[in-house]
């Protein structure tokens, strides 16, 4: 995994792009400062192609990586489930990679997630997003090419900057400055508002 801060910007993109257009150009314009872009069309690929992402994905490639979210419950979730989704997404999508939401941080569950790596880049998603959340096992750090070692609110952020996982950070003030992402939206989906990419250059707060 990368310790460039700049290869730590990601971008979970939760707004859809026929609901919010300007957020979606915005994202475009940042795109080439970002790591990658997460498209969740429905909680995953959702049961039918969305025209609308079909329509904005054009202005990300080139610029910068485009994700397909995939929940994996801890590692509950069935490996064939997991995997159909993938190769939905880039049967759909052409995405160049999955983010696996609600990833463990402990080593248990290791080979399940050794096992989705290689079938994701199997089927040509090469780059691999994992997020626990938290600081994993460092066996996930050398399995991924990003892991998401803090998800929360502004408020329990705090100085992490020797840390070199990527940080999404919900509830941020204007101007909040961590390695990651930050946006102002709140719970229950607060990566349904467009946040601050431009000003999340991996520099501490």
């Amino acid at each position: 995994m990368s310790d460039d801060p700049i290869s730590r910007l990601l971008v979970p993109a939760y707004f859809h792009p026929a609901v919010e257009p300007a957020a979606w150009a915005a994202l475009a314009d940042e795109a080439p400062r970002l790591a990658g872009v997460v498209i969740n069309p429905a909680s995953g690929p959702g049961p039918a192609v969305d025209q609308a992402y079909l329509d904005v994905l054009p202005r990300l490639r080139g610029a910068t990586r485009v994700l397909g979210y995939v929940d994996t419950d801890y590692g509950r979730r069935p490996h064939a489930e997991v995997v159909a989704e993938i190769g939905t997404y880039r049967r759909w999508y052409a995405v160049d990679g999955v983010f696996l939401d609600q990833t463990p941080d402990g080593s248990e569950a290791l080979p399940h997630y050794v096992r989705l790596a290689i079938a994701a880049r199997s089927l040509g998603a090469p780059y691999l997003v994992l997020n626990p959340g938290v600081p994993p096992h460092p066996a996930y750090l050398d399995l991924a090419d990003l892991v998401v070692t803090f998800e929360g609110p502004w408020s329990d952020y705090g100085d992490r900057s020797s840390d070199p996982g990527c940080h999404l950070v919900y509830a941020a003030p204007p101007g909040a400055r961590v390695h990651g992402y930050a946006t102002p939206g709140e719970l229950p989906n607060p990566w349904a508002v467009f946040g601050n990419a431009s000003g999340a250059r991996g520099s501490a707060r």
